[in-house]
This record gives C-alpha cells, sequence and structure tokens, in this order.
C-alpha cells in the first residue's frame, strides 16, 4: 500500500497518477471522518472542474452538504472553513505543479490542513475500499456560496488601511494565471495601493510562466517593477498559498528573508513571542528572533507541520523557506495575499525600500542539490549517515541535519516524491556553502554505492 499524502496534499497527473476515481474515493473517506458540512474550491487548472465534480460526489455519496466556493485561492478556502463553522474542506488544485497535475487537499474544521495522523486515517479507510455509501434519500446537497468578499475584508483588516493608504505604494503583481487573480490585486487596490499586474487572466494550461513563481520565470514581474516603478513585486503560486517577493529593484527576496523581515516586525510589537518554521530555513531568522527576545520552534519540512504545531501551541507566526508565510491573527496557514498586506503594512511604517529593509537581515548563503537513491535504500541511508561524521551537532527531526561549530550546516532529506535524497546547506559565504555541498554530495554518493 502505497502513501498517497505527500508533504502537500495528494497530487499526481491528471487521468494517469491521479484519476477521478481516486478524487472522488479520498473525498468520500475525508468526508465520513471529518463530518457532514463540508467545502469545496478549486484552482484554475483545466482539469479542475472535472476534478470538483468527483470530490463533490464523493462527499455527496457519504452524505454530507457541500459548500461550494468555485475557483478560488486555497487560503481563502481555509479561511471560510473555520469563519462557517464547518466540519473541514477539499481544496481541488496541484499548487505550484506544471497544468498536467492535479490533486486535492484536504483541511480539518479549523481551517488547516488535516494532521499526518488523520491523513493516515483517510488513506486508511480508501484503502479498504472507502466508507458505507448513504441510503438514497440521505444523500447530501450542494449550496454555491460566495466568500471571497468576506475573505478580502477579512486580510485587510489585519493591517491599517489608512495608513498604508496615505503612503501611495505601488504593488506590482505576477499572478501567474492562477486563482490569485481573483483576490490579490482586490486586496492591494482596497488597500489604497496602485496596482499593475502581469498574468492576471485565469488559464489553467500557465502561458504566461510556470505555476511556482521562482526568480527564473519572474522577468516579466521584474519588468513591470521598472516599468512602474513599483515598491513592492509579488509573485505567486497556482492557488495563492505561497509568493517569491521582488524588491523596488526588481531582486528576488528569498522566502528565508522575507519570513525574517516579517518577524522582526511582529516581535517588535510582541517581544517575546515564538515564531515556528521547519528545519530547513535559515539560522538568521532564528538571528532575528533571538535579537528580539523571542524563540524559534523548529519542525519537519512542511507547510501542514508548520500550521498544526501553530495550532497546538498557540504559536501566532510561522513561515517556511520556500515563501509560505503563517500569519496567525489572520488564520494559520500559508497566504500569499496577506504576506502582501503585511509587507505594505512593514513599508508604509517605516518608510524606506523594501532592498534596504532585506540588506539589514542577516546574510547567510545556501545551496541545494540531490543525489539519486532508490527508495528502498532511502531509510538506511539515514541511519547509516551520522556515523559518517564526528564533532558535528546531528539531528534527526527530520532527515540528518549535521552543523558545524561555526554554525554552517547540511540538512539531508530522502524525497517523498522521487528516487533522490535532497541536500540543502547554509554557511556565512557562497564558497563555504558550495564546498559543504560538495563534500556531502560525495560522501552520499558513496554510502549509497556502498548500500547497492
Amino acid at each position: 500500500m502505497g502513501r498517497l499524502f505527500g508533504t502537500n496534499g495528494v497530487r499526481g497527473v491528471v487521468n494517469r497518477d491521479f484519476t477521478v476515481e481516486m478524487a472522488q474515493g479520498l473525498a468520500a473517506s475525508a468526508g465520513s471522518i471529518l463530518g457532514k458540512e463540508m467545502a469545496v474550491g478549486r484552482d484554475a487548472r483545466i482539469s479542475s472542474p472535472m476534478v470538483r465534480d468527483a470530490v463533490v460526489s464523493g462527499l455527496l455519496s457519504v452524505g454530507c452538504d457541500v459548500h461550494d466556493m468555485g475557483a478560488l485561492p486555497t487560503p481563502t478556502l481555509q479561511y471560510m472553513v473555520k469563519s462557517l463553522g464547518l466540519d473541514g474542506g477539499v481544496m481541488v488544485t496541484a499548487s505550484h505543479n506544471p497544468p498536467q497535475f492535479n490533486g486535492i487537499k484536504v483541511m480539518a474544521a479549523d481551517g488547516v490542513e488535516i494532521s499526518r495522523a488523520t491523513e493516515d486515517r483517510i488513506e486508511e479507510l480508501y484503502f479498504k475500499g472507502g466508507p458505507e455509501a448513504a441510503p438514497w434519500n440521505m444523500v447530501g446537497h450542494v449550496r454555491d456560496v460566495d466568500v471571497v468578499e468576506t475573505y478580502i475584508e477579512a486580510v485587510v483588516s489585519q493591517v491599517d488601511r489608512k495608513l498604508v493608504s496615505s503612503r501611495g505604494l505601488k504593488v506590482a503583481l505576477d499572478t501567474g494565471n492562477g486563482v490569485s487573480c481573483l483576490v490579490t490585486p482586490r486586496v492591494a487596490s482596497r488597500l489604497g495601493a496602485g496596482v499593475y499586474t502581469v498574468n492576471a487572466e485565469l488559464d489553467g494550461s500557465f502561458p504566461g510562466r510556470g505555476s511556482e513563481p521562482t526568480p527564473e520565470n519572474l522577468g516579466a514581474l521584474r519588468d513591470l517593477i521598472e516599468a512602474t516603478g513599483a515598491d513592492l513585486g509579488v509573485g505567486l503560486d497556482g492557488d495563492g498559498d505561497r509568493s517569491i517577493i521582488m524588491d523596488e529593484k526588481g531582486e528576488a527576496v528569498w522566502g528565508d528573508k522575507s519570513l525574517s523581515l516579517i518577524a522582526d516586525w511582529y516581535l517588535g510589537r510582541h517581544p517575546g513571542e515564538t515564531v515556528v518554521t521547519s528545519i530547513s530555513t535559515s539560522k538568521g531568522l532564528e538571528d532575528v528572533v533571538n535579537r528580539r527576545g523571542g524563540r524559534v520552534h523548529w519542525v519537519r519540512v512542511g507547510s501542514v507541520d508548520v500550521s498544526r504545531a501553530m495550532v497546538e501551541n498557540g504559536y501566532l507566526l510561522g513561515g517556511e523557506e520556500n515563501g509560505g508565510i503563517m500569519y496567525g491573527p489572520h488564520h494559520p496557514v500559508r497566504d500569499g495575499a496577506m504576506v502582501m498586506a503585511l509587507l505594505l503594512q512593514i513599508l508604509a511604517e517605516r518608510r524606506r525600500p523594501l532592498s534596504e529593509l532585506i540588506a539589514e537581515q542577516p546574510i547567510y548563503s545556501k545551496a541545494k542539490d540531490k543525489v539519486e537513491c532508490p527508495n528502498e535504500l532511502k531509510e538506511e541511508v539515514l541511519r547509516k549517515l551520522p556515523g559518517l561524521v564526528e564533532g558535528l551537532d546531528v539531528d534527526t527531526m527530520d532527515g540528518v541535519k549535521l552543523t558545524n561549530s561555526d554554525g554552517s550546516w547540511v540538512l539531508i532529506r530522502p524525497s517523498g516524491t522521487e528516487p533522490v535524497c535532497r541536500l540543502y546547506a547554509e554557511a556565512r559565504d557562497k564558497a563555504t556553502v558550495m564546498a559543504i555541498i560538495d563534500e556531502y554530495k560525495d560522501r552520499l554518493g558513496r554510502l549509497i554505492a556502498g548500500l547497492q
């Protein structure tokens, strides 16, 4: 029995790895476990209406009533699940994956993606053949619900609208032909910012760029910033929960840095609080949090783990190094529109260019790579890896993280979707971090070869 839920939901190539039968069965299993009142939303992918129909069918078949929220960003659906007091929700999306992919994200009554334990329960029921169907006269009903305006006002209420509006800030947005175009420009406009957009038409084939915002495919956003003199650029992924920020010079800001900036601002207002982040995030965040008298709560890689740690412990800020930031006073989930609103608030308060604010964040150099590793060897590789080093701090929370006395580190994690082990490293300078990557690629390669 293979695991279906990955780091963030279930995904696959449509009609090959991810089928309508799978979507229907998983939805039925989720509904039977989570409760009767369920929300459904979808992104703009070509296959999403088809998958949405399968999800709705599965939920209705076990007696769930469906609140169909239509096309909208994932964080909008998540916020509304909690706001409306529903039992859970299913979002049809493959997030940042290419257009041939689709999938589902399942959320609990608190509007946060379900825990790993609940994922296991849903999978177990699904692989056993699914729940018992409801009698003919007890199948559920569908109700269309328009929730976007409610969500927009909720985001705007988290910042000082009057202050932001008074500064005359300009925002450039690349919504990547995804569902963020239905929300994020309206949030910026409601805050009184000048709004300029590119790739702002819904198109499930993502013709403007790849659905994952990376510095390499945000050239159009960079050009838009230059042409308009925007103070802030935001590139969003396919379902609007994650974003990459650009400063007024068109320079990409990595997720570590944007998280550090927001953490510095937040802890300035709430000194001593805890920030949650994954083990792959830069030590620079810890430097900022410590300076403000707070502490970092480290978790495994994955937005689900960050959000769940926030909910379970009452923490109000979290994030990942890939650009996902969770602002608990609004909702403890990744939310690209909320991040944009917070950055506008910070720019309005500090009255300085974003590039200067980012330059003040701790400077570290990071690198990533991977080594081919057969799936059946991954567990043995992780078991043996700590024995190859001496004198290093070893953390096995998620893969193996090795930290040197100078604070530089390397994290080795098995991929959940490919026959590879991924390497993440960080040091004070590029030469050192590349030397670490080269060293551990070699060590890892020799270890894997010796096990074959």
